[in-house]
């Protein structure tokens, strides 16, 4: 029977150390299980905080392309009435000197025919 129970002293043994092996495992595989967990949670509140931060800068874009759409617009708009000035100036200046010629030719002194 001593070799019966040595036997079994032996197995039982290598059980104890196959339990405190698969233990240490598990314990090994909990501590990787909470660190990635712990990251997944950083990685979430990242996410989170870019999310609303990229939300921000999509209003701010929308309203900046809508200012210089308004800032594109005014400008056509003044340098199309500019233009139109400047051709009403030309068309002034022009019908001016013509007047002002017409006036010269008839306050001429006229010249005496001989």
């Amino acid at each position: 029977m001593t070799q019966q129970a040595a036997a079994l002293q032996t197995y039982n043994n290598e059980l104890v150390k196959c339990i405190e092996d698969l233990c240490s495992k598990r314990e090994e595989l909990n501590r990787q299980i909470t660190q990635e967990e712990e990251e997944k949670e950083r990685l979430q509140h990242d996410i989170r905080v870019l999310s609303e931060k990229l939300s921000r800068v999509n209003e701010s874009l929308a309203q900046r392309l809508a200012a210089r759409a308004t800032f594109d617009r005014t400008i056509a708009e003044t340098e199309a009435a500019y233009t139109k000035i400047l051709e009403s100036s030309q068309s002034l200046l022009s019908v001016l000197k013509q007047e002002a010629g017409n006036l010269s030719k008839a306050t001429e002194p006229r010249r005496k025919e001989h």
